[in-house]
Formats: C-alpha cells, structure tokens, sequence
C-alpha cells in the first residue's frame, strides 16, 4: 500500500469538481482497504473511494483520505454455468469487458461509456438503454464491503438483505465496496443501425420508437429539427457478422465524433453565435451506417471531448411532453448549445436508488461543452423535470436537497435508516450527500 502525505488537487474528468485531498491511499487487497477506513476514524478524517472521476457531482470529493482502487483489478472468479462473476471493485468497464468476453460472457446491459470503474458505475445509477432492459445494478447480486467500523461484510439477496438492497446503488455512501459479483449473460453481438431523421417525425411515434429495437436511443441537436436515431439489436449466436470497416470506424468514431467535434466545441467557445449554423451543418453530415460487433463495442462509444452533463429520469408516459418543453425553451432562448441532446429509455427494476425503481423510464441528458456557461440551461431543465417529477442521476449535475428527493424517490429513506445503521458518523459523507441524504 502507498500513499503520499502532501496534498495534491484531484480533478473530475468534466473538469467542474476538484479536491485536495489529506492522503492519497492506493490498497490493493481488502484487508489494507479495512487498515486505511479504522486509521481515518482514529484520526477523525473523512474517507471516499475515487473511481475514474467520470462523475460530475461532487459525489466522491474529500479533503480526507482519498482511496483509488485501481491497483485492484480484474475477476477475481467465474462460474461459466451459472454466469456469475467476482471482480474487484477498481476494475474499469472497458477492461471488465474484455475479460469478460475471452471467458464467453457479457454484461446484459452497459451505458455508452466505458471508462468508470465498476464500482463507481453502480455506486452512481449507471444505466443504458432498452425499453426490456434494466440498469447495471440489477446486475449485481452480490458485494464485499468494508464497513466504517472496519467489518468486511458480504451480503446479498439474502445475507444482509437491506445493506444489500441499498449497497447496489450505494453513493459511496456506506462504505468502500471491495468486489463485486455480477450475474452475466452468454457473450452475444448486435447489430447497430444508425440513421439521421428528423425530431419531429420520432416524437410523432415516440412509444413506437423505444420499442423498435432492444436498445434505442437518439440524439437531438439543438437548434435544429435534426437526429441521429440508434437501434441497437441482439443476436443469435450463429447469425453472420458484419463487422464496421476499419476506415469508416476511424472516419466516424474518432475523426468525426472527437477530434473535429472538439474543434466545432472549441470554436464555439470563442464565438458562441455560430453554434446554430454549424449545429445545421454537423447534422446534415451525418451518414446511416449498419454494423455488426460485440456487444460492448455497440453499447460504449470514445468520449474524449469534455462536457458537462445533467440528466433527468421522467416516467415513460411523459417523456415525449418533457421533451417538447425541452425543445420549446431551447427555441424561445438565448442559449447556444454545440453539444446533442441524449433520449433513451429503459425497463422498471427493483434497486432502491435507481433512477428506473418502480417505473418504466425515458432518459433526457443534456450536455455543455466544459469550456462554455451551462447554469441558465441546466437550470431551466431542473425546472422542467420539476413539473414532471423527475428523478436526478446521481452523478450528474442537479439542484435537489433531501426534502425534494424524498417526493420523487420512494425508497429514500429506507437508505437513508441503513447509512445511519452503518455509519452514524458519516465518516464516508461529504457535503453532496449531506444535501441529497441529510446530515
């Protein structure tokens, strides 16, 4: 284990939260995760665990210690007839499904990033897409995690039921999750199609849409009545591959989609008044392609061009009327928005913190480019997901407190009664979760 005693700043990759943490703690077994958590509270400091810093909130920000859990990494077992899997908690998505996929698995459902470790991705709801689909924690039957008092505890479904039943969707909030066992599927490809059409014509047929393939999505760019609509499709084992030419992968998914996308953001930075025109002229660039590949390769995209990000859960039923609000306060504002807006849906599930408990959902994420103000645009938003009761992602930008949050999360407080259970002194609290959990 190693640490370093002068204080650094850690930055989020959004670039809108930093920290400066007491110590840097780097564990690489439990036992020396259980060290570091009793040596904070004999010291009276403040702990988190730090994943990839994907998140935009301040979720995992300490001046404490800071423990990253990456010198931890990779499966710790698999049972390839039932499907499950051990992986230490540090491990990253991108590497989680390689290995997966060199042992014939897969995860039944990813978000379209890859770069979060896998505790930070259910610790903060994430999700992907798929009206039949649930998010990643519904993957997760069962956690090791080490406790304030500096118990190793396992639980699952039926050992340590409710700290199992919070813990899939933690916030940091109760502990440093050490592993985490995972219920997968036989690996499988898909086949992606993607299309520009037209706002309009998906938001005539909306409920269609979300169940015109197993995972869909758009992506509207404002300013415009212009998409890019993605079908996502599961297929058999034997059905033939069609796999995206290398060039035309490079073209659309690095040149395209990153460098040249970093450029327009940069360039709208600076003169904010071109952002209609070349929203314009970016959406009508875009090609249909269809492809066959991996599934993680369909679900994962590279981001490398920073943003911030607010995204708001609606029930299914309202998600077409949210949007057409959306749409209505871009259009009557005075707002530049370089980056698409993000749609997509998924199946209720039964993770008490999940965005997607006891309701089926449609997803609305909005982005601003980190170089440019997002606070009018985010702000009108949360006013919108207000009138709609929308439910926040945990690790992206919003404004609710407790109060607000226990009128649109059901089971709140039967999180909030297991993190008083397991740590009455907060020693894993910041302030982000003394706003949105209570003191």
């Amino acid at each position: 284990m190693s640490g370093q005693a002068t204080r650094s700043t850690w930055r989020n990759w959004g670039r809108n939260v930093s920290a400066r943490p007491a110590e840097i703690a780097r564990p690489d077994s439990v036992e020396q995760v259980r060290e570091i958590v009793l040596r904070a509270g004999r010291h009276g400091l403040a702990i988190k665990a730090i994943g990839s810093g994907h998140s935009f909130t301040p979720i995992a920000s300490t001046d404490g210690i800071q423990v990253r859990l990456g010198e931890s990494s990779g499966l710790l077992s698999t049972d390839r007839a039932t499907g499950r899997v051990r992986a230490w908690a540090g491990t990253t998505l991108h590497a989680l499904n390689h290995q997966l996929w060199a042992e014939g698995l897969a995860l039944p459902n990813l978000g379209d990033i890859d770069a979060q470790t896998i505790a930070g991705a259910i610790g903060t709801g994430t999700h992907g897409t798929g009206s039949r689909f649930t998010g990643l924690a519904s993957a997760v039957v069962g956690l090791r995690i080490v406790l304030a008092d500096g118990s190793i505890v396992d639980c699952d479904a039926s050992t340590e039921p409710e700290l199992f039943a919070a813990g899939r969707i933690g916030l940091g909030a109760l502990g440093i999750i050490t592993d985490v066992t995972l219920q997968c599927v036989p690996a499988f490809h898909m086949l992606a199609v993607e299309e520009p059409g037209m706002l309009s014509t998906v938001q005539e047929s909306l409920t269609d849409f979300c169940e015109s393939a197993d995972h869909v999505e758009f992506y509207w760019f404002p300013h415009t009545d212009r998409v890019l609509t993605k079908r996502n499709t599961r297929l058999p084992p034997d059905a033939s591959q069609q796999p995206l030419a290398r060039w035309r992968a490079w073209l659309d998914d690095e040149l395209l989609s990153n460098q040249v996308f970093g450029a327009l953001n940069w360039a709208s930075s600076k003169v904010p008044g071109i952002v209609p025109s070349l929203n314009a002229i970016s959406s009508r660039a875009l090609a249909a392609r269809a492809y066959t590949a991996p599934s993680y390769a369909v679900f994962a995209s590279s981001r490398k061009v920073r943003f911030k990000e607010m995204e708001i859960a609606f029930p299914r039923a309202v998600l077409n009327e949210a949007l057409s609000e959306l749409v209505e306060m871009v259009r009557t504002s005075n707002l530049r928005l370089p980056f698409p807006v993000e749609v997509r849906c998924a199946a209720p599930d039964d993770v008490w913190l999940s965005t997607a408990y006891q309701q089926a959902t449609g997803y609305i994420a909005i982005h601003q480019y980190y170089r440019m103000p997002h606070e009018a645009y985010f702000d009108g938003f949360a006013e919108i997901a207000d009138r709609f009761g929308g439910r926040p992602h945990w690790g992206k930008l919003h404004n609710l407190d407790v109060q607000q949050l226990r009128q649109r999360v059901p089971a709140l407080d039967d999180f909030i009664a297991v993190r008083d259970r397991v740590d009455p002194q907060r020693r894993f609290g910041n302030d982000y979760l003394e706003r949105i959990l209570g003191p």
